[in-house]
């Protein structure tokens, strides 16, 4: 007797791409696919499933004829997916909601329908994140918590400056997306429980492109956090319009001093990286922490970059599904203000409007060897952190 397990969003996906390129090859489709396509496994595929894969099929074939001009063929698929999807639904559905609405807006700009100058508003909320994520700060909060992966990097990357700066007694932190500061809290706690070499000051350089007032309002958290710790502390904040108005002399770098800089998803979406790595460079910073995105998302093929943006955010919806409750708001927001902007921007935009380019770890390290930058391995004490529990997390009320 077959056995039965759920299928997961990711699942459900491969199922409907192996169909689709079989139905390319002008072989019969069925289901039976989802054996070879799901581990191989014995499954029992319910009806739901099958009008998911069915639904994602479809989108898929949506895809395929926008990306060959067919509009007519794609108008009709384009009102079926919307009709059968829903940003409250189950995940696959979740997923086809916000592809359609990529889709559409790719659809109706490149029929003529909309210009690039109405959608250019969204273009520069995406460069300054900074006031898209804080606003989202409740969503985002609760997401972190529940997802793990998310406090993997934290802790790693967090573990990683506080060896490399293990015997400096002044320490400057150039922060490129501070955001709520809960990383720094993090850092700021363990310099402050050291008992070999203590801090004599903790300097927080935090770069940001808009949202001064709450980046104020982070730095007032930071301050009472380390007064708390009786740690010396000091806070300032750089604001630029872009990447290129940024310099060393911004920083109020000392002697004696050692600076680590923390980056975390902010390069792929930096209009100028070469710049922006080249100027960190001078600084000559004991350490840098990159944390990305690592996925293929900057093909120029837009079908390829349609399957890899498809298969890595189904991984997300995956994830949320499996930690918040459906109908969670703040699940509902963060997917429909994060995630979803990420789809429409990579899927629907071209040239200079698509802000995220993210790219597979040996992209970046022939990045980052252009530059003289020397990969580091985490150390044994930075994988254990990753693996620590959610809840030694400090969350920030908001």
């Amino acid at each position: 007797m077959a056995g039965f397990r759920e299928l997961s969003t990711v699942d459900v996906i491969r199922a409907a791409t192996a169909i689709y390129l079989q139905s390319s090859s002008h072989s019969s489709s069925n289901l039976s696919l989802l054996d070879h396509f799901c581990g191989g496994s014995a499954i029992n595929i319910s009806e739901e499933e099958s009008k998911d894969v069915e639904l994602v099929h479809l989108l898929i074939l949506c895809a395929e004829k926008i990306g060959s001009q067919q509009f007519d063929r794609a108008s009709t698929l384009l009102d079926h997916c919307e009709n059968f999807s829903s940003k409250i639904g189950n995940s696959v559905e979740r997923v086809v909601h916000y592809f359609v609405k990529a889709l559409q807006e790719r659809f109706n700009r490149e029929t003529g329908k909309i210009t690039s100058k109405r959608v250019k508003g969204e273009e520069i909320k995406l460069l300054q994140p900074e006031e898209t994520i804080l606003s989202l700060r409740p969503a985002l909060v609760s997401c972190y918590k529940e997802s793990s992966f998310y406090q993997a990097t934290l802790f790693a990357g967090t573990q990683a400056i506080i060896e490399r700066v293990a015997s400096a007694k002044r320490i400057h932190l150039i922060d490129l997306a501070i955001r709520s500061g809960s990383h720094c809290m993090v850092l700021m706690q363990a310099l402050a429980t050291r008992q070999e070499c203590p801090v004599e000051l903790l300097k927080i350089t935090a770069v940001g492109s808009s949202s001064k007032q709450r980046m104020e309002e982070t730095g007032k958290r930071l301050a009472y956090f380390a007064e708390t710790w009786n740690l010396p502390f000091s806070f300032k904040i750089v604001l630029v319009t872009e990447t290129k108005d940024l310099n060393e002399e911004k920083f109020d770098l000392n002697a004696g001093e050692a600076v680590a800089v923390y980056s975390p998803i902010l390069l792929s979406r930096t209009r100028h990286p070469d710049f922006l790595i080249k100027m960190l460079r001078k600084i000559s910073p004991c350490v840098m922490v990159v944390i990305e995105v690592e996925a293929n998302h900057n093909s120029q093929n837009f079908e390829d970059r349609f399957f890899e943006v498809l298969f890595h955010y189904s991984a997300s919806f995956d994830c949320l599904k499996v930690s918040m409750a459906r109908c969670d708001p703040e699940r509902v927001t963060f997917e429909e203000m994060y995630l979803g902007q990420h789809i429409r921007n990579i899927i629907a935009t071209e040239g200079e409007e698509r802000i995220f380019r993210h790219m597979k770890i040996d992209a970046w390290r022939k990045f980052f060897h252009r530059f003289g930058m020397v990969e580091a391995e985490l150390s044994t004490s930075s994988l254990f952190q990753a693996e620590l529990d959610n809840s030694f997390l400090p969350v920030v009320q908001v």
